[in-house]
């Protein structure tokens, strides 16, 4: 008896975590003035800026309001950012405008930029795309040199638990996979590309990677 309680309780617990952490980030945003607090306290944009130099042409895939491409453009020759909701076009012409940044409104995996850059940066960006494969072969002409952060499954006991209990367990309701570091480098492999060097932060995959 005590043992079927307990794992009543331990479910609905469960399901109030995943209540509690997709309505903390949607909170934390607008108490932040707009700014998801991941980004001061994480520092991943640290992770992109340093590993870009002056004479750099980047892309920002999946640049949402325009924040990563700001700072990379700090650095970096031009950047040009592409994105598919129209809410954050507002911050482009904005608070996140430069005059060596481009934005674009469209889809990145039908979108034909018509040039090539010297670095790709996809942050949180593979995770929302379903055909993943036909995605990273299409933009692996674009550069050489790609900077990628993606979410892991494995990220803390909680999240594999609510898998293996057959629960609601990604972070994202919009993401079609959360990676292993086995997934994620055979995925890359698959598509043509080389993990040159990564690591592993706040429970995501930091990497550079090059085509094969």
């Amino acid at each position: 008896m005590k043992t079927y309680v307990f794992k009543h309780l331990t479910r609905i617990l469960l399901r109030i975590h995943s209540f509690a952490y997709r309505w903390l980030g949607f909170c934390a945003v607008r108490a932040e003035g707009g700014l998801h607090p991941k980004h001061r306290l994480m520092r991943y944009h640290d992770f992109f800026v340093d590993r870009v130099d002056s004479q750099d042409r980047v892309l920002d895939i999946g640049c949402g309001n325009g924040s990563l491409a700001y700072d990379v453009a700090g650095k970096a020759a031009s950047v040009e950012g592409i994105e598919i909701h129209p809410k954050y076009q507002s911050y482009w012409n904005g608070r996140y405008r430069r005059e060596n940044i481009t934005y674009h409104l469209g889809d990145a995996t039908t979108f034909d930029f018509g040039k090539t850059f010297d670095v790709v940066l996809l942050s949180n960006v593979l995770e929302h795309i379903e055909d993943r494969q036909i995605f990273l072969r299409r933009i692996k002409p674009l550069a050489s040199k790609f900077l990628l952060r993606v979410p892991m499954i494995n990220r803390d006991w909680v999240t594999l638990y609510k898998k293996e209990l057959g629960m609601y367990w990604k972070c994202d309701p919009t993401h079609f996979i959360e990676y292993t570091f086995e997934v994620f480098s055979q995925e890359l492999e698959e598509a043509g590309y080389q993990i040159e060097s990564y690591s592993i932060q706040f429970g995501e995959i930091w990497a550079t990677v090059k085509t094969s």
